[in-house]
């Protein structure tokens, strides 16, 4: 049985950034006969599991896929509640993130959502921002290609102010300018609900993370599938393009 507290063991590779792309809620409510609303709706408390997994675990940073540019295509109701849903974590669940020490970002293009809740992303991000603790990001209207593109974006027009030159774009320059820059490396990425994909997500920084497939929809991924999660990233080698005896001797 995995250990509910991945930290209880001193030897354990503990990934210091971990992602999760929470599918499966709409099929989750239609197994209880409800419509697809109430799947998002059960899945906030599968997002206070892994948030306190996550802290008595010792990862640092923990990104969560809440809506993608894709998302905008559902049907209007079901958007309508995921951004109620948005606005009710902003205003209850970030004070209890606050108390306990976690910083809060929202990454992805905020400019389609209403004014309203732009303001209140401010104010929440503001509130935590001198919190030392876990790192939580909400990827909201996010798409990795947006991110890439973005990036890239930012550094044509470096170049076009004359900040930097041509020769000076690289990979790390690039890098620099993605969402979540600031953080570790993408260590773990996880997706609940049964699809083998990543769906546009984090594509620049899941180079070399492992992946964690799982058949669990999202609204029963609680803190002991958290905790599963990381004893096989524990057994995962990681080589980055060496040898399994090179990493075996290091």
């Amino acid at each position: 049985m995995a250990s509910s507290l991945a930290s209880l063991d001193e030897d354990k590779k503990i990934p210091q950034h971990i992602a999760i792309i929470m599918d499966g809620n709409g099929r989750w409510a239609q197994a209880q006969g409800k419509g697809r609303v109430a799947g998002h709706k059960a899945g906030v408390e599968s997002v206070r599991a892994v948030v306190t997994g996550a802290r008595k675990s010792g990862v640092k940073a923990l990104t969560l896929f809440a809506f993608s540019s894709e998302n905008w295509q559902r049907p209007e109701q079901e958007v309508s509640v995921l951004m109620d849903l948005f606005m009710f974590v902003l205003t209850k669940e970030v004070k209890r993130l606050h108390k306990n020490g976690i910083r809060f970002q929202v990454i992805g293009d905020l400019s389609r959502f209403s004014e309203k809740l732009q303001k209140n992303i401010r104010k929440s991000e503001a509130l935590t921002a001198e919190n030392t603790g876990l790192i939580l990001s909400v990827a909201a209207n996010y798409g990795g290609r947006w991110d890439i593109a973005n990036a890239a974006k930012e550094l044509a027009a470096q170049v076009q102010n004359k900040e930097i030159s041509l020769d000076d774009i690289n990979e790390y320059s690039l890098h620099k300018e993605t969402c979540l820059a600031e953080l570790p490396a993408l260590d773990l990425l996880i997706r609940t609900g049964g699809d083998y994909r990543i769906s546009n997500f984090l594509l620049w920084q899941a180079a070399y993370a492992e992946f964690y497939f799982t058949d669990i929809l999202w609204p029963d991924f609680d803190e002991a599938e958290f905790s599963m999660a990381i004893d096989v990233f524990d057994q995962r080698e990681r080589r980055f393009g060496k040898t399994g005896e090179q990493v075996t001797k290091k």
